[in-house]
């Protein structure tokens, strides 16, 4: 259990300056939300992180000093699923390097993807990542945007079984090819199924999350922000003062709070280089989350502004 204090302490101690939750909240013992994994009862803090571009950012060195402080701040913040792929260019030797120097990662949960046509070349890309992030094993890998699937699926299952990876799964995004990510989940032994979800696109609302609950699936949100389109359309939008009843103090923690009062939502997977920004998204973890009634009117809110 982590206290409002230690995470404030810890926090202030790489970035002065930082403002995380309520006021109200500062002398409370608080506890990370967390979503348990359907296939094995394994509890897992629903802020995640995502490397897309944001890690992809070769050998500058100011920014991968940044970053360090980026991972310190993730973990600092109860987080634990770190999710990556070969299709992000740099971002997984990036995120390997960070790894070797970050102290305070006891509790990663780490997830990539395998992104290649064949099978001898799948698992040579996936040792490869292993050897890029510095691990012995994955817990989650994942076939990305359902890439040669059929070869790739028997490759996890035999991985699985040696124990070099925990969980498998699939992943879509931006709303491709849901058909046939539906067959999938519902003729495949998964453990996740990620695709995209937010406050603007609902889309998942419709099939996807209510499938994997029946499938006991767990699932990761990818572009929860879309992308920060949201953000564009809230500019220079106050935050409605009822946000303050679901411990919500900034428009990203609106966005994030929305998906995860989706019960059948399992992780989210925000993806940023700014160090207040995943401060921020890492307080939409803690706290109360808004009831139906309430997601209805942030809909209409929003729809609004």
């Amino acid at each position: 259990m982590i206290s409002r204090r230690k995470f404030i302490g810890g926090l202030f101690g790489t970035w002065a300056g930082i403002t995380f939750l309520p006021d109200k909240l500062l002398s409370k013992q608080l506890r990370p939300i967390k979503r348990t994994i359907p296939s094995s009862g394994e509890l897992l803090p629903i802020i995640g992180m995502g490397t897309s571009r944001t890690f992809d950012v070769g050998s500058n060195k100011e920014t991968i000093a940044q970053l360090a402080v980026v991972m310190r701040v993730f973990f600092d913040g109860g987080g634990a699923l770190i999710d990556s792929s070969p299709m992000y260019g740099s971002s997984e030797r990036v995120l390997g390097e960070l790894l070797k120097k970050t102290t305070n990662k006891e509790n990663l949960f780490s997830a990539t993807k395998v992104w290649t046509y064949g099978r001898e070349s799948g698992i040579r890309q996936m040792n490869e990542s292993l050897k890029l992030w510095g691990l012995k094993s994955f817990d989650l890998m994942q076939v990305h945007n359902l890439r040669d699937w059929k070869v790739h699926i028997k490759t996890l299952r035999d991985w699985k079984e040696e124990g070099k990876i925990r969980y498998i799964g699939i992943t879509t995004s931006h709303g491709r090819d849901h058909e046939e990510f539906e067959k999938i989940q519902k003729t495949e032994r998964l453990d996740f199924a990620q695709f995209s979800y937010n406050i603007e696109d609902r889309v998942a609302e419709k099939r996807l999350l209510p499938l994997a609950r029946e499938k006991n699936i767990a699932t990761i949100i990818n572009r929860p922000f879309q992308r920060g389109g949201l953000f564009k359309k809230v500019r220079g939008k106050p935050l409605p003062e009822w946000a303050s009843e679901f411990d919500c103090t900034s428009w990203g923690q609106y966005f994030l709070k929305f998906i995860a009062s989706n019960p059948d939502v399992t992780n989210i997977i925000p993806a940023t280089s700014n160090v207040k920004h995943v401060a921020d998204n890492m307080a939409a973890g803690f706290g109360r989350l808004p009831d139906e009634k309430t997601r209805i009117r942030m809909i209409e809110y929003y729809e609004k502004v």
